[in-house]
Order: structure tokens, then C-alpha cells, then sequence
């Protein structure tokens, strides 16, 4: 009974809200709603894609392979998380309006470059 009481503690609080951000955004680019991935990344990520691309975000995003799938396991430290997609993942953090992404599509390299996001701020 004791290591239940433990395990259940484990869990962060804020995880549910930052798997329903990761969530939300993984359909939102699985059906091709850019409009609304957009409009889940954060300020920070959203004004490096489009600057990076010199295009509106939506469009930017329709150029990208985010690489579809499942939210799987997710981790959360304090404000920020991250959430496996596949062989990807993605980087997420607490705001004052909620969780945002702030790294999509990123690849783990290796132990000294551990992640190359298509999209990050």
C-alpha cells in the first residue's frame, strides 16, 4: 500500500496539462491544422520559425517534418517537459497561458549535441 501511495506521487500534477498541449498540437499537424499548431508553440518558438523560414508560421510548419504519431511518455520538471513522438520529441513549457511547445521535431544526436529540432525558440 505504501509504494502505491509512493508511485502515485511520482506523477506531477501538471502532467495532464502538458500531455493535452503535446497532444492537441501532435493532431493539430496530423491534420494538416497549422492555423492551430501555430498557435500552440510558444511566442519564442513561433518568431524563430518564421524568421528562420520568412514566412507565416502556418507555412512554415506545412514545409516541416515534424514526424506524425502518438504522444507517448512524457516527463515533466517543474515548468518545463518532454514528450516522446516516435523517435522524436518534443520540448514544452508552462507559461502564464498555459503549455506551450517550444521544440518540435527534434531528433536525439548524441550525448554531446543531444537533440536537433526542426523547430525551437
Amino acid at each position: 500500500m505504501a509504494a502505491a501511495v509512493l508511485l502515485a506521487g511520482c506523477t506531477p500534477a501538471a502532467e495532464p496539462e502538458a500531455r493535452a498541449a503535446a497532444e492537441a498540437f501532435q493532431a493539430a499537424v496530423s491534420s494538416e491544422d497549422l492555423t492551430t499548431a501555430c498557435g500552440l508553440l510558444s511566442d519564442s518558438a513561433r518568431g524563430s520559425l518564421e524568421s528562420a523560414a520568412g514566412t507565416p508560421c502556418a507555412q512554415a510548419l506545412g514545409r516541416l517534418d515534424l514526424g506524425g504519431g502518438e504522444v507517448g511518455q512524457l516527463s515533466v520538471w517543474g515548468d518545463n517537459a518532454q514528450a516522446k513522438v516516435g523517435a522524436n520529441a518534443l520540448f514544452l513549457a508552462e507559461f502564464t497561458s498555459g503549455w506551450k511547445v517550444t521544440a518540435a521535431g527534434c531528433t536525439f544526436r548524441s550525448q554531446d549535441l543531444p537533440y536537433d529540432c526542426n523547430v525551437e525558440g
